[in-house]
């Protein structure tokens, strides 16, 4: 067995998703035709329905490459789907550290939790959220990588900055953890809740904008100060 084989049966990373070694340039290319058709066909249909011979057609590589690069329809979809989630996120990681300091407390969280609830129910993301619930039980690694990916550029910025809000007494909140937990609940929550199990619900901007400002105000309402 040669050494890409080898590599597509083996290592994985602390949440149990693949570690797929970059392959020279040509390979890379056919690498990410897999990825793309493999991401495109497991969104359709989930892992049980997905068909090998789809994402064969789909990336215009041949099985075999496929199961040379990856190793199993398994390991796929995981390193597949793992690479995708660290994404899911990233648009929104700088905008939590300027809450801290922002003159307008209010304003900084109905715009931070607007935008990332607009990211967060974008179609894409709300297929991908979808999959892996529906795939929970059978890969439970990639929920305990969505949360930690959560935490890491969102939640975590956040306790942080909440942290900091208390140590100055903007806020009365002396769990920052579960006063984040609790804003992202009454704010960002809601409309994911409904778009989740109802993927054709159409949120309005202006619903949207009310949900949002009422859970601020309610999160205010309870760790404000003054």
């Amino acid at each position: 067995m040669g050494a890409e084989a080898q590599d597509a049966q083996g290592a994985t990373d602390e949440y149990g998703i693949p570690i797929i070694p970059d392959p020279a340039d040509a390979a890379s290319r056919k690498r990410q035709a897999i990825i793309d058709a493999a991401l495109a066909e497991f969104l359709a249909e989930g892992y049980s329905a997905a068909s090998m011979d789809a994402i064969t057609r789909g990336s215009g590589v041949s099985k075999a490459t496929i199961y040379k690069h990856f190793g199993s329809k398994e390991r796929l979809f995981l390193a597949v789907i793992g690479g995708v989630l660290p994404k899911t996120y990233a648009d929104l990681e700088p905008s939590n550290s300027t809450i801290a300091d922002a003159p307008d407390l209010r304003a900084a969280l109905v715009r931070l939790t607007t935008d990332w609830a607009r990211i967060l129910l974008r179609p894409d993301i709300m297929s991908l959220r979808r999959l892996v619930i529906g795939e929970i039980d059978r890969f439970p690694q990639l929920g305990q990588l969505w949360y930690r990916v959560s935490y890491d550029m969102n939640n975590g910025p956040l306790v942080e900055a909440f942290t900091e809000l208390n140590a100055r007494g903007a806020l009365a909140a002396p769990d920052p953890k579960l006063a984040v937990q609790q804003l992202v609940a009454v704010t960002v929550g809601v409309p994911q809740l409904v778009r989740t199990f109802s993927p054709d619900a159409v949120i309005e901007d202006a619903e949207l904008t009310r949900v949002i400002s009422s859970g601020v105000d309610l999160f205010l309402a309870r760790y404000a100060t003054a």
